[in-house]
């Protein structure tokens, strides 16, 4: 079936515009469109003129004839009457004035592929407003439906609308400051380096130097390890007992003058007097103590030889006017080991370092001794002596030997080069 069959009619245009309806008067219903007779000829679609414009309001039809009185049958409906001729509304836009809107503030980008937004005018007197249609766009017929205008933007999904945190650009400013930052650390390391390498340099010179090594020993090795504070005696007592030694003080060091007779500071002035240091030891019973001494020298292994060959051959370690003098702390079992209550020494010049070695023994008891041995003396076969018998010369040989011992193997584990 086509098209042209399914319209329907149109009447005819009226001659006149339609008269008024009357007042009070309702409005008549709808007339439905009446078919054409079957046998008129149909016109073809392109000699047909264009259909007029379906006025909005028909006009109002007159009321039908009652028919006359005494009438029998069937009652014959009258003919309709034609419908009266109206003026068609004209097509014609009103004319308007574009009012363009204020854009918002900070506009935002529409977004790609979306219908760019329609403008709105105002209408004019009393006129609504509504889109304006774009140039070269066939107007909507009156009565169409408009679209409802859509204000703003177009939605956009959540997951395309993140902010992204901006990044600021590179500043020539910054990247000068780190690039000094890092010339000045790498010169910080190398001249710490070179530091390193010049100083290792010279103390492996000097590691080959005992005796640089063991002037300096009295303030570089721990006090610990000078005068350790337990010394252990396996065979140093008489017949070869063990004995067993504990450190009870340690004396402040200082000059020679104050922990030596003046008469052995004189015979030690030759070789000078850097440093003194010495501790007081008590035996196991704690009835004997033993002052253990190191005079650190300045002389060279010349000199020391030398000193060492005066106290052999003239016996100075026999002579009780070279005795060393003792330190006796207060508050401890030596706190009464005096002058005069030394019993036995010995002193003992050291040719491979600079330092003389000494020691000397005592009662704890802060008895007198009238007649003094030297240690060597005192430990002779068949001495029968107080200091012999109480085995003072073994205390004091005891504990100068365990000191020196070592003195010696610390100064060579310095000496000895780095691999």
């Amino acid at each position: 079936m086509s098209t042209e069959a399914q319209r329907a009619p149109v009447p005819p245009r009226p001659a006149g515009p339609p008269a008024p309806p009357p007042t009070g008067a309702p409005h008549p219903p709808p007339v439905p469109p009446v078919p054409p007779p079957s046998g008129t000829p149909r016109t073809p679609p392109a000699a047909q003129a264009a259909p007029p414009r379906i006025p909005l309001r028909p006009p109002a039809a007159p009321p039908p004839a009652a028919p006359p009185a005494g009438t029998t049958g069937t009652a014959v409906p009258p003919a309709r009457p034609a419908p009266a001729a109206t003026t068609p509304r004209p097509t014609t836009f009103r004319p308007t004035t574009l009012r363009q809107a204020a854009p918002p503030a900070g506009p935002r980008p529409p977004h790609p592929g979306s219908p760019p937004p329609p403008h709105f005018t105002r209408g004019g007197s009393g006129g609504p407003a509504g889109p304006v249609a774009p140039p070269g766009a066939a107007p909507p017929p009156p009565g169409a439906y408009r679209v409802p205008a859509r204000y703003g933007y177009p939605e956009t999904p959540a997951e395309t609308t993140t902010l992204l945190r901006p990044i600021r650009p590179r500043s020539r400013r910054r990247t000068a400051v780190a690039a000094a930052c890092v010339v000045l650390g790498l010169g910080l390391i190398g001249g710490a380096a070179t530091g390193a390498w010049l100083t290792g340099d010279s103390s492996a010179r000097s590691a080959g130097t005992p005796y640089a090594i063991g002037r300096d020993a009295w303030h570089s090795v721990p006090v610990d390890t000078l005068f350790p504070r337990t010394l252990k005696g396996v065979g140093a007592g008489p017949g070869g007992t063990d004995r067993t030694w504990n450190r009870i003080a340690v004396a402040p060091d200082g000059d020679c003058a104050g922990g030596l007779d003046p008469l052995l500071l004189t015979t030690l002035r030759p070789v000078g007097c850097e440093r003194l240091v010495r501790a007081t030891y008590a035996d196991a019973t704690r009835s004997g103590v033993t002052t253990v001494g190191m005079v650190f020298t300045a002389a060279d292994a010349a000199g020391m030889r030398a000193l060492g060959t005066r106290f052999t051959g003239q016996k100075l370690t026999a002579r009780t006017d070279l005795m060393p003098r003792a330190y006796a702390p207060e508050g401890t079992v030596a706190a009464g080991f005096g002058d005069r209550q030394r019993a036995s020494w010995t002193v003992r010049p050291l040719t491979e370092i600079p330092v003389v070695l000494f020691a000397v023994s005592g009662f704890a008891d802060a008895r007198t001794v009238a007649d003094p041995q030297p240690a060597a003396a005192a430990m002779a076969p068949g001495a029968a002596t107080d200091v012999a018998q109480a085995g003072l010369g073994h205390e004091a040989k005891g504990l100068a030997d365990r000191v020196e011992r070592g003195l010696r193997g610390t100064v060579a584990d310095l000496a000895e080069p780095p691999e």
